[in-house]
């Protein structure tokens, strides 16, 4: 199983912000969507990334006051991204390794979708449930 598979399970709707938007913006978006990232477009090019924990650490740290600031001073510039020809696999290693949650899918500079953690233990859930039918097929048939 690849990202493109499981990119093709979701909703195809890319949700993303330009880098000139406020961390309020990103708040705000974050909660009515209910998702834990979204990624930052400049000219339509992946610029950035902010998650809801970006959010509450500037909050915990700078005050209300970072919710005026501009998303920029929160984000992430250096995007660790996928390409949908990649592996359930392969992406379980990263995300643990680097322990991030969200990954942007990223093909010939174009921003593909999102995939979450939670994505990804679908996916693997359904694949083992699926292995498990078929040995039971397998045994009840021999």
């Amino acid at each position: 199983m690849n990202v493109g598979k499981i990119l093709e399970s979701k909703d195809s709707e890319i949700i993303a912000l330009e880098d000139s938007c406020s961390v309020l913006e990103v708040a705000k978006l974050l909660g009515e969507r209910r998702i834990g990232a979204i990624p930052i477009m400049r000219a339509g090019k992946l610029c950035g990334i902010i998650s809801e924990r970006d959010v509450v650490r500037g909050l915990a740290i700078r005050g209300g006051g970072v919710l005026k600031d501009g998303v920029a001073t929160l984000m992430t510039k250096s995007v660790i991204t996928c390409a949908t020809q990649d592996s359930v696999q392969q992406l379980m290693v990263m995300m643990t390794e680097r322990r991030i949650r969200h990954v942007p899918v990223v093909e010939n500079g174009t921003l593909k979708g999102m995939i979450s953690i939670g994505d990804v233990v679908k996916e693997r859930m359904q694949e083992t449930e699926q292995e498990a039918e078929a040995l039971k097929a397998y045994i009840t048939s021999a």
